[in-house]
């Protein structure tokens, strides 16, 4: 896992919960938290942090990694070439792009990434519904990164999330854009 997914953890929870709860989480890991945002890591160390974390704050995993996600969005989004052309203009758009554009773009940049991948099931003007699928099961932080997203383009959509088999590193997603 690139090393920008760690470095932005790590300031989001000093951010969020400051800098003793960052260094206890860190020490109850058994890490050292230092990172470089071009350096590639196991993603279990993020696992391992994201537990001590939850029991250091009381809350859950999975809300963390939601909320994690949703502050990454905006991070991720200042790193992103989205191109002058063909600019997302909502959700359905910028999930498309990066699947299409972004994934493969990382893949290059970096031969050995394994990116989670999206397969699009099916889409109206107000409806996408779509597959996620990581071998490294990050989708409540993947909820967290869609409902960022839904925030940044300023629309109103309910967002439902259904495992697909038990250790969820296969989960669809359905967007549903409220009329407004």
């Amino acid at each position: 896992m690139k090393g920008i997914i760690f470095t932005e953890f790590l300031d989001i929870v000093e951010n969020r919960f400051g800098l003793e709860v960052c260094q206890q989480m860190l020490d109850d890991a058994g890490v050292d938290g230092i990172y470089t945002a071009v350096g590639s890591y196991d993603h279990r160390v993020l696992v391992k942090m994201i537990v001590c974390l939850s029991k250091i704050t009381g809350v859950s995993p999975e809300a963390l990694q939601e909320v994690y996600g949703e502050a990454l969005f905006t991070r991720l989004l200042t790193t992103m070439p989205l191109g002058n052309g063909d600019k997302p203009t909502g959700t359905f758009s910028f999930i498309e792009r990066v699947e299409r554009h972004i994934h493969i773009e990382v893949k290059k940049l970096y031969p050995n990434a394994n990116p989670p991948q999206f397969d699009f099931i099916s889409q109206t003007s107000a409806k996408m519904v779509l597959d996620y699928i990581s071998a490294r099961c990050f989708s409540h932080v993947c909820f967290g990164l869609i409902r960022g997203c839904v925030q940044y383009f300023n629309e109103e959509m309910d967002i439902e999330m259904e495992p697909v088999n038990q250790d969820q590193s296969h989960v669809r997603f359905t967007l549903t854009l409220n009329a407004g």
